[in-house]
């Protein structure tokens, strides 16, 4: 990605008298870095300068955003189902996974919460900042799915709830790749990544038991 205004209006002062030709300084020419609307530039030497880029750079996009709002609605549905395993799975396998996912996913929810606190985001944004709401994210039931699955019971409740969570945990591996590829906020690719890895493994595991019910 290029560098922001504040590397592309460069404007050198050499420091030189008259037609001398002196050695710039050991770091580099400084910058002229245009101020914000009614504010006056600013002169920054070469590291301020780089160091403006980088941040720049670092700053939440509309990835960002998009991925962590609609990732606490992906994880609060997830929840829902989970609950619903503790009241109506037959299999103590299941019953433990959606422990585990539960466990996962809450304090997962609870990080991503508090980088929206940070950065002046707001649950409900993705949509604002061009992402995916409600049914229309990867991988999310609908409700006429989780009303069946609040309907089943015991051996068709445990099918049901792992051919949904396999896609569920699908449209989040999704929703991760897409963060890792476009985001640029570093703590929000660290959070993508573990989604996706931690999800990928479980699919191979609700694969493996789907076979055996």
């Amino acid at each position: 990605m290029a560098a922001p205004a504040v590397l592309t209006a460069l404007a050198v002062l050499t420091g030189c008298d008259g037609g001398s030709r002196e050695a710039a300084p050991s770091d580099g020419p400084s910058v002229i870095a245009p101020g914000k609307p009614g504010e006056a530039a600013e002169t920054l030497s070469a590291e301020e300068a780089r160091k403006a880029g980088e941040q720049r750079r670092a700053e939440p996009n509309e990835a960002d955003f998009s991925y962590v709002s609609g990732m606490i609605e992906h994880h609060r549905q997830a929840l829902v189902m989970t609950e619903l395993a503790e009241e109506h799975a037959s299999s103590d396998a299941v019953r433990r996974l959606a422990e585990r996912i539960s466990a996962a996913q809450k304090p997962e929810i609870a990080a991503m919460r508090s980088w929206l606190g940070r950065n002046g985001g707001a649950e409900g944004d993705g949509e604002a900042h061009g992402g995916h709401g409600g049914e229309s994210m990867p991988g999310m039931a609908t409700e006429a799915q989780l009303d069946a699955l609040r309907a089943a019971r015991d051996e068709e409740f445990d099918r049901l709830f792992l051919k949904l969570m396999v896609t569920h945990h699908q449209g989040a591996v999704t929703m991760a790749k897409d963060a890792v590829r476009d985001g640029r906020d570093i703590q929000v690719q660290e959070m993508a990544s573990d989604v996706a890895v931690q999800q990928t493994a479980e699919i191979a595991r609700m694969r493996s038991m789907l076979q055996v019910l």
